[in-house]
């Protein structure tokens, strides 16, 4: 990358703020700089120029116009460059501010303290990839009823699955379920473009009749390869509006002839519960006739513990908000640990969600979690590619687990 080829935009309204960046960017190679005093003045120059700057340092406590305000204005204008926070404020502020700015899909290199330092400057650049890599992602389609009635009734849904390991052991003990939709002309689809439809529309028992269904005989082709798996499905918290789901769980289950231990229940907290005494009674009873049960997404509601003192759940998933780059970051680290100590305290197996580098699972595994999965891990896969994948994973574990032990 040659530094000659970004152009910057540094925005703070002190100006010895600009001459000092201006000079550590100068001594990095960086020599297409600009600096403005406010966000108006800013926004003007990204106006009236074709060539809009690849990367704005900007402040966030400034007179008029505030950094926050700026960055509203830059994603009207439809901004595709990148952002770094160079500000006074304190760390909770600056992180505050990097989530909102990502909220609004502006790529955000990080947040550095005032004086910023060459160094910290010079890592934070570095990341910055060329304006067509940071170019907005496509709209997503938007699937009426039917297409997803009939994909339903078209045997259209496929499911994919990902591993869970022990973290202690790095052993394979389960698997997600995660629907896809093989669309005829779309390719794959992901949930998050038709579960909510599915559910706005009355569809989503039938949904959930087919990715249990085809989970359940999977399960029964992997136990006649003598091959272990605790398998979870994702339940909506509209399937637990009626009895029929407690009746669709057990009779499915038993027609596959898969024993009702290995398949645990995964539910998202954030819509317990307006009502609880049907989820209640329908969750309690699966619980009794030995179904797993887990609390998805764990943290992120309004009633958490009021959903563990009253629903009998066997293992707690923390969110990946509180997993991913908690190993540098102190807010997340007592996050995921409250979420850790009372799943220990309530005798709760623990899982960690969104294990997507190294350093995170060196923190959770440090952290003595029970169970991890996400990208470190595995992606999500077709049943087909689990043997493999789990013989390659087992291969490579002794690895990880010598370069990184356990600290004391």
């Amino acid at each position: 990358m040659n530094p000659q080829t970004i152009r910057i935009l540094i925005l703070d309204d002190e100006p010895f703020m600009h001459k000092l960046l201006v000079r550590m960017l100068d001594n990095l190679g960086y020599t297409s700089v600009t600096a403005c005093e406010n966000g108006h003045a800013a926004l003007a120059l990204i106006d009236s120029t074709n060539n809009s700057p690849n990367l704005i340092l900007v402040d966030l406590n400034m007179p008029e116009m505030d950094g926050l305000e700026f960055v509203r204005h830059l994603v009207e204008r439809r901004f595709n460059g990148s952002l770094i926070l160079i500000s006074g404020e304190d760390e909770r502020m600056q992180q505050a501010a990097e989530k909102l700015a990502t909220a609004h899909n502006v790529t955000v290199l990080g947040h550095l303290h005032k004086p910023a330092s060459p160094g910290g400057l010079a890592t934070l650049i570095g990341k910055w990839k060329p304006t067509q890599q940071n170019a907005p992602r496509a709209a997503k389609n938007v699937y009426d009823a039917e297409a997803v009635r009939a994909a339903i009734a078209n045997g259209e849904l496929v499911n994919y699955y990902q591993p869970k390991v022990d973290v202690a052991s790095g052993r394979v003990v389960g698997v997600e379920t995660l629907v896809r939709w093989r669309h005829p002309q779309d390719g794959m689809v992901f949930p998050d473009q038709f579960i909510a439809v599915a559910e706005a529309h009355g569809l989503i028992d039938d949904l959930t009749r087919v990715v249990l269904s085809n989970a359940l005989a999977q399960t029964r082709l992997w136990l006649d390869a003598g091959l272990m798996l605790h398998v979870a499905v994702n339940l909506s918290m509209d399937n637990l509006a009626s009895l029929d789901c407690l009746d669709m769980v057990v009779g499915l289950a038993a027609k596959a002839g898969v024993p009702a231990q290995i398949m645990e229940l995964e539910v998202t907290e954030t819509r317990l519960m307006e009502d609880l005494r049907m989820p209640l009674e329908i969750m309690t009873r699966l619980r009794l006739k030995r179904f797993r049960l887990s609390l998805d997404d764990f943290g992120t509601g309004n009633s958490s513990l009021a959903q563990l003192r009253d629903l009998p759940f066997d293992a707690l998933k923390i969110d990946m908000s509180f997993v991913r780059g908690a190993w540098k970051n102190e807010k997340l680290q007592t996050m995921f640990d409250s979420c850790l100590g009372l799943a220990k305290q309530l005798g709760m197996e623990s899982i960690a969600e969104g294990v997507e580098a190294q350093a995170d699972w060196n923190f959770v595994r440090n952290r003595r979690c029970d169970i991890a999965q996400g990208y470190f891990i595995a992606k999500p896969m077709p049943a087909e590619d689990i043997l493999d994948w789990s013989h390659s994973w087992q291969s490579n574990f002794q690895h990880i687990a010598d370069a990184y032990p356990i600290e004391p």
